[in-house]
């Protein structure tokens, strides 16, 4: 999960700083998603709608090229 996070980060050229300021999650809890730890629905929530992503971006599974 967290790679599809970062991924979005990246595309949209901003921080894990700047998606913990605009989520209202703390940077140390976004450190743990990182970490593997599986984020709440209602965070995921929150992190689709700072990104402007629906939730099932993070649900679709990555196409090999």
């Amino acid at each position: 999960m967290w790679l599809k996070i970062e991924k979005e980060l990246m595309r949209q050229k901003t921080s894990v700083y700047r998606l913990a300021k605009n989520t209202g999650i703390s940077a140390t809890t976004l450190q743990n998603y990182k970490n593997g730890i599986e984020p709440s629905f209602k965070n995921m929530c929150k992190i689709a709608d700072a990104l402007d992503v629906s939730l099932d971006y993070f649900r679709e599974k990555e196409r090999k090229q």
